[in-house]
């Protein structure tokens, strides 16, 4: 019997869509099984180019019903920007290949700047793009720079009839060699500071779009392209001053979330593979499984993994309900970003440590899931970026609650405007949450919820009674540390949270909770140590640490869940 907390090709359904919805990601799973995993695996290894993907897409008018929101979609239906939709091709994605996922990933962000412009040819000419199967590109990055758009090199200079001449270079830019459209930021030479930034669209097919090379050995096309002298109509300009700074951040806030959902679907493949390998190999006499280290490292795993499905199913409601007043995304978006891919390297370095020369092999899809699990936590913002991030909202989280009118599920099909009226993008230290404690409170029953609820309750004491002072708030190897811990109560918020909205396995929880217990008191150590940390800290980081509430029967029922996946799902050779 399938699962039904991880996805299986064998028995996906996504009933909770509407039919288009359904039959396009049903068709896309389709594909991938009747491509069949020698194909996958050797398509992976061959850096072959995704031309037979994106004619699937083209022919299905995948991206394009998925990608083009209502406002754009003409008297199509079935097309909009629907987050829940998003995240459930995302993982579909992940489980096969990051490859594919990154076509697609680069597509949203080259699309970001456009959907927010208020250049209505441009919006057209991007719409017509996608239903002619094209690919886009985020023309933000550069090889001196990085993805520090303050000091872009991209310069325009007016040509004197409302347009410009742009000239400079781009790096690490993904879909650089096809795409139909690259959202460019640059800036003006004829204006300086911010008032001088500018966002516009070139076509990578132009004969004054020099593409230089893709800079890593990969399928994914990441590439180096530069533009020399390349004429931009009036009609290309997205964005001018500091409403393209914003459009910048705000692409980033959206494209960053389709992150968390690729390395699930990354995970839950490659753990089919882990735990049928183990629990039919004979080591020493006995089944793999039979070790008690080995039950531990595939039951952590699983449940990680159960836990990184659960907060990203539940940051979707808060992406989809945002607005104006309610804010409180930015905080879920970077926390799927850094928590839940960080969260991925830790269950496939699990499994790993369980499979061990297994996973180098060339016919598994462990290999690569190996290899591609690292990127994500590291594109769109390191993790340290994003932890630095998650600071910002601590204090109004954890000690200032505010009254918000209950989230519900929302797999509604609806057009998630916001996502591109977002606004300026400041103000995060002014963005207020409802209180954290209802979600523990609704758990309290379960032990290591309980015992994982002392640690957050010790860390609002940590907040108000030895929170760095204005010299140590400059110590940002400090401060990740206590990011780390904050970011663990917000984690187990959102689980608990979507796991009273899909009636969670109780069990399966008090497993989770038993592994964040024992994160917290990891990190509490690790503060202890921090060279700069008060003789206050260090013994309020001691006073953290807890145990698990250990219990043996529990954890063999989850163990039985486990075992339950060996030769639940392989794929078609």
């Amino acid at each position: 019997m399938a699962d039904p907390l991880l996805l299986n090709p064998r028995t996906y359904d996504p009933a909770h869509f509407d039919p288009e919805t359904r039959r396009l990601l049903r068709a896309t799973v389709d594909w991938f099984e009747t491509r069949g995993k020698r194909r996958l695996i050797e398509d992976y290894r061959s850096r072959a180019w995704l031309a037979d993907f994106l004619e699937f897409s083209a022919k299905e008018g995948l991206f394009a019903t998925f990608l083009t929101p209502a406002a754009a979609a003409g008297d199509d239906d079935n097309k909009r920007w629907d987050t829940a939709r998003i995240a459930a091709l995302n993982e579909i994605f992940g489980f096969y290949g990051l490859d594919y996922w990154y076509a697609w990933q680069v597509t949203i962000l080259g699309l970001g700047p456009v959907w927010q412009s208020d250049n209505a040819a441009a919006r057209a000419r991007a719409a017509q793009l996608l239903d002619q199967g094209e690919v886009f590109a985020f023309g933000l990055s550069e090889k001196t720079h990085g993805a520090d758009i303050y000091s872009t090199d991209m310069l325009l200079e007016p040509d004197g009839q409302g347009g410009f001449r742009a000239t400079g270079s781009k790096y690490y830019i993904g879909n650089g060699n096809a795409a139909g459209l690259v959202s460019v930021f640059g800036r003006r030479t004829d204006i300086e500071g911010p008032d001088g930034y500018v966002f516009f669209a070139a076509d990578s097919r132009h004969e004054a779009y020099h593409l230089v090379k893709n800079v890593v050995d990969s399928a994914k096309y990441v590439s180096e392209f530069r533009l020399e002298n390349y004429p931009v109509a009036a009609d290309d300009v997205l964005h001018t001053g500091r409403a393209a700074f914003d459009a910048a951040l705000n692409t980033v806030n959206v494209g960053k979330f389709n992150l968390c959902t690729a390395s699930i679907g990354i995970c839950e493949h490659a753990m089919y593979e882990a735990v049928t390998h183990a629990h039919n190999r004979i080591l020493y006499g006995r089944p793999v499984t039979d070790f008690p280290h080995v039950r531990r490292e595939l039951t952590d795993a699983y449940v990680r993994l159960v836990g990184m499905k659960l907060f990203s199913g539940r940051a979707v409601d808060y992406f989809r309900t945002a607005g104006p007043e309610d804010r409180r995304y930015l905080l879920f978006n970077p926390m799927t970003k850094m928590k839940v891919t960080t969260e991925g390297e830790k269950v496939i370095d699990l499994m790993w440590d369980v499979i061990a020369a297994k996973g180098f092999e060339k016919d598994t899809y462990f290999a690569q899931a190996a290899s591609e699990i690292r990127g994500l936590p590291k594109l769109e913002g390191t993790v340290h970026v994003n932890l630095a991030l998650i600071l910002k909202f601590m204090g109004n989280h954890l000690l200032a609650p505010v009254e918000y009118p209950p989230v519900p599920t929302r797999l509604d099909a609806a057009d998630d405007t916001f996502l591109f009226q977002q606004g300026p993008a400041r103000g995060l230290g002014s963005v207020r949450f409802h209180d954290w404690r209802a979600a523990y409170d609704a758990y309290g029953h379960l032990p290591n919820v309980a015992r994982f609820r002392e640690q957050a309750d010790a860390l609002c004491e940590f907040v108000t009674t030895a929170a760095p002072g204005a010299e140590q708030s400059r110590d940002l190897d400090l401060l990740l540390a206590i990011g780390q811990l904050f970011a663990l109560v917000v984690h187990g918020q959102l689980i608990l949270e979507q796991a009273a909205l899909t009636s969670g396995e109780e069990d399966v929880l008090d497993e989770l909770f038993a592994v964040l217990v024992r994160d917290f008191s990891s990190y509490a150590v690790e503060l202890h140590g921090k060279d700069s940390a008060t003789e206050e800290q260090q013994t309020w980081a001691l006073g953290a640490v807890r145990r698990p509430v250990v219990d043996a029967e529990r954890s063999a029922r989850v163990w039985e869940r486990v075992a339950a996946l060996s030769g639940a799902y392989e794929m078609a050779p």
